[in-house]
């Protein structure tokens, strides 16, 4: 495809509740929209990264920089997805700016074709199960309060968001009130080390069915030492940044499950290489989820419909998060969520809507 134009979008996004976690507190988010045009189909990609380097070292005023400065202009007249990642492969990291753009292409791209991107990436599932990630509260009986309200919406996981002294006794909690049959899993967003394996230990009592990311990302080895001393499986989320990562930690036994998030690992081709890797070598797979609009969060639902995607995801209802979202919103349904089947994403932006929540545009020509 020639592309004509690229479009950065900046979005104020209010969240419909603060939502912390081991490294921050967010009450909205700054989204950075990226819009490609070709003179047959246009194509959106959303940008996950956050408004300040507390999750990865990726920030969004970052990411909209690298974007312009080098990402666009190493671009080559004619391209397709997979053009995108070899084209932009000598730029060092910077992977959910690169996912943005690529997942923009690849949007274009089906849509001019006529084909989803469910298909496109072999989705064989045509609704996924959902979970939801809670955060950090401020007591337990908030906590529990909240769990009760979104087990009642339906959803077939819950994911508590744990750190140094709230951990233990918020999953004990969690687990006598809701009991036994409840999905349960725990991410401590490397918030802990090796020091911490006994307190970690303590949560194998609560039948999880994983703790995500307990130690520091850029770790493998000691996360291959901290899995021989549970007997909750180790999942890994920040350590992961490409197919690389994940058979270096597979192979180390870093880890038994992988969460798969397309923005942190460089797009979607990137991730269904993830998932066929894991596949491969029997570890379980999920896709995570970073805040994402309805066009985020249709990506990631089509992912999610990959055979190897056995657990529950954070692909949540769009009111988990936004009270109106910019696009239809994404609903519940006996737990499950819809895999689109239009064109390309499968749902557009809806117009109004985006122009009011729309801090900032630019268009760059190419």
């Amino acid at each position: 495809m020639k592309i004509t134009g690229v479009e950065l979008r900046r979005i104020a996004m209010p969240l419909v509740a603060p939502f912390r976690t081991s490294f921050g507190t967010e009450t909205s988010r700054d989204v950075l929209l990226v819009r490609v045009v070709t003179p047959d189909a246009e194509g959106w990609g959303e940008c996950v990264a956050m408004s300040e380097p507390l999750y990865s070292s990726e920030f969004v005023d970052g990411a909209a920089e690298v974007i312009k400065r080098f990402l666009l202009p190493s671009l080559p007249a004619e391209v397709d997805a997979y053009g995108v990642g070899r084209a932009l492969e000598p730029i060092k990291g910077h992977r959910m700016a690169k996912a943005a753009v690529e997942t923009a292409v690849l949007d274009a791209q089906l849509r001019a074709a006529g084909e989803s991107f469910g298909r496109f990436l072999g989705a064989e599932r045509d609704r996924v199960p959902c979970g939801v990630s809670v955060g950090i509260m401020d007591s337990i009986p908030e906590l529990l309060e909240a769990v009760e309200g979104y087990l009642d919406e339906g959803y077939v996981r819950i994911k508590l968001k744990i750190e140094p002294g709230w951990d233990v006794e918020p999953v004990r909690e969690v687990r006598e009130r809701f009991g036994d049959d409840v999905l349960l899993q725990v991410d401590a967003n490397a918030a802990y080390t090796l020091v911490d394996a006994r307190q970690l230990a303590k949560l194998d009592d609560f039948g999880l069915l994983l703790i995500e990311q307990p130690l520091a990302n850029d770790d493998f080895v000691q996360h291959a030492q901290l899995a021989k001393q549970l007997k909750t499986p180790i999942c890994l989320d920040e350590s992961i940044e490409s197919a690389e990562h994940a058979a270096a930690a597979i192979a180390l036994g870093s880890c038994s499950i992988v969460n798969i998030k397309p923005g942190r690992i460089g797009g979607y081709l990137e991730a269904r290489r993830i998932h066929d890797l894991c596949r491969a070598h029997g570890v379980a797979v999920w896709c995570g989820g970073m805040l994402e609009t309805g066009l985020g969060r249709a990506a990631n639902v089509a992912l999610a419909a990959l055979p190897g995607f056995t657990l529950p995801g954070d692909t949540s209802g769009s009111r988990r998060y936004y009270a109106t979202d910019i696009t239809e919103p994404f609903e519940l349904r006996d737990g499950h969520l819809d895999v689109p089947a239009g064109p390309g994403l499968g749902v557009e932006p809806i117009q109004e809507i985006l122009d009011e929540v729309t801090t900032a545009t630019e268009w760059i020509t190419l």
